[in-house]
C-alpha cells in the first residue's frame, strides 16, 4: 500500500462526527486565541488594573478536573459494560460540571463586590469575557451531560457501538474544556 493510499485510508476512518468535532475544537481555540491575543495587546495600552483572582476560581479549577476524570472512568466502565458505575459516575459528571459554573458564578460575584466590574476597566471586562465565554461552553458541554445521563436511565443497558461513539464525543469535549480552562486561567495568572 502507497503512503497517499494510507493516508486516504486513515481519513476515511475518522467518523465525520469526530471531525466536526474536532474542527469546532480548533475554531474555539482560535476564538479564545484572539480574546487572549487582544488581552496583550490592550493590556500593553497601559491603565490596566490589577487585581486578584478569587479563590473560587481556583476551587472551581479543581471540581472541573475531577469532573473531568469521572467522566472518564465512566467512560471506561461502559466500555467493560459496568453499567452501575458507567451511571453513577457520569450523572457525578453532570453534578460536578453545573457545581464548576456555579462556583464561577459566585467567583463574578466576588469579583464585583472587590470593585471590579466591566465598566471601571478595560482589565475586568476582559476577565469577565474570557472566562463567561469558557462558561458558556461548559454550558454546552453540561447540555451533551444531560443527554448523556437520560440515555444512561433510559436506554438499555447494553454496550452498543454507536453508544460508545456518542459518549466518547461528549468525553472528547470535556476534555477538551478542561484543559482550555487550565490554559485559561493560567494566562489570566501570569499575564498581568
Amino acid at each position: 500500500m502507497s503512503a497517499r493510499s494510507e493516508k486516504i485510508d486513515i481519513v476515511r476512518r475518522i467518523h465525520p462526527q469526530k471531525f466536526a468535532l474536532w474542527a469546532a475544537m480548533a475554531s474555539m481555540v482560535m476564538f479564545f486565541g484572539a480574546f487572549t491575543s487582544a488581552y496583550i495587546v490592550k493590556q500593553a495600552a497601559g491603565s490596566w488594573l490589577e487585581f486578584p483572582i478569587p479563590n473560587l476560581f481556583y476551587i472551581s479549577t479543581a471540581v472541573l478536573l475531577a469532573s473531568s476524570i469521572t467522566l472518564h472512568l465512566s467512560y471506561r466502565s461502559y466500555i467493560h459494560k459496568n453499567f452501575v458505575n458507567y451511571r453513577n459516575l457520569l450523572l457525578t459528571s453532570l453534578v460536578l460540571g453545573i457545581t464548576f459554573v456555579v462556583l464561577q458564578y459566585f467567583g463574578w460575584l466576588e469579583l464585583f463586590n472587590m470593585g471590579v466590574d466591566m465598566k471601571v476597566n478595560v482589565s475586568g471586562s476582559f476577565f469577565y469575557l474570557i472566562t463567561g465565554a469558557h462558561a458558556a461552553h461548559i454550558l454546552g458541554g453540561i447540555a451533551a451531560l444531560i443527554v448523556a445521563v437520560i440515555h444512561s436511565r433510559i436506554l438499555p443497558l447494553e454496550f452498543k457501538e454507536s453508544r460508545r461513539h456518542r459518549f466518547e464525543l461528549v468525553l472528547q469535549y470535556w476534555h477538551f474544556v478542561d484543559v482550555l480552562w487550565i490554559y485559561l486561567l493560567i494566562f489570566l495568572l501570569t499575564v498581568k
